[in-house]
């Protein structure tokens, strides 16, 4: 059984789709998967960094484009989990070095010999993102909950739609402030919902841990008691088909008045 290729997609850049990427893919790798992530972004490829692995490449995709080495030669495998590599992009290609059919052919080579090959897909809806969906037959888009990124996500679902190789998408909606949301400062997971109409794979809470390890080329997945790290494995977990609720967002938790009125409150039974 050959595995599943999704695309990671966004059309606004800096919503978090790398960080998406990395996380997903080593979550769905500690989860006993087979996983293989390609770096998309000719030119201005990030995954390697994220994953802590830019003093490994040694070979890109561009590089095996061009038979400069075998498919097995180019994938860097992680430090950390041995079913989880990356297919790093080249960072001073043109852009016009890969073609969708090239793409192509490399996802159905990968999924042969893993269970997920996610393809983390650069910004914008030219060239690179036409050839970051050519070998992918399901979609994960990432926005955040601003007007101008779910505008994008909504010409993103667009041309996904008129993909007749896309069978499904999902959306993973990052970023997400509850305080903002109680506030009406921010827009809903509901909100965002209503207005793409995708159902929702994942709500990722903002997280300040997210910036130390994207420094530290350590997915956050990897660190315990973090809000974001859980949410992602949540993700990958249902990409695996576990039933994992969603959390809500937008109630407000109780306060600590409401609480101890809820606690004297309760009939006690006898």
């Amino acid at each position: 059984m050959s595995g599943r290729v999704i695309v990671i997609t966004s059309g606004k850049g800096g919503v978090g789709k790398t960080t998406s990427t990395a996380n997903i893919g080593t979550a769905l790798a500690k989860n006993g998967a087979r996983v293989a992530m390609i770096d998309t972004d000719i030119g201005l490829r990030n995954l390697d960094l994220l994953m802590g692995l830019e003093n490994r490449i040694v070979y890109t995709l561009v590089d095996y484009i061009e038979e400069k080495c075998k498919l097995q030669q180019a994938l860097v495998k992680d430090k950390k989990i041995p079913t989880l590599s990356l297919l790093a992009a080249a960072q001073t290609s043109d852009k016009t070095a890969v073609t969708s059919e090239q793409m192509k052919d490399i996802c159905d080579k990968l999924k042969e010999d893993f269970d997920y090959v996610l393809v983390d897909s650069p910004a914008g809806i030219e060239g690179g993102f036409q050839n970051a969906i050519a070998g992918a037959s399901e979609a994960i888009i990432i926005t955040t909950p601003e007007m101008a990124a779910v505008r994008d996500a909504d010409r993103i679902i667009g041309l996904l739609e008129a993909n007749e190789n896309i069978l499904n998408y999902k959306l993973v909606l990052n970023r997400v402030r509850p305080k903002m949301i109680q506030s009406n400062d921010m827009l809903s997971v509901s909100d965002v919902t209503d207005i793409l109409s995708v159902k929702m794979l994942g709500v990722i809470p903002e997280d300040e841990n997210i910036i130390i390890s994207t420094n530290k080329g350590d997915p956050i997945v990897n660190m315990e008691n973090s809000r974001a790290g859980t949410a992602y494995n949540n993700i990958a977990r249902r990409l695996l088909g576990e039933e994992v609720p969603i959390p809500d967002f937008e109630a407000p938790p109780p306060s600590f008045v409401e609480r101890l009125k809820n606690i004297f409150l309760t009939p006690v039974k006898i």
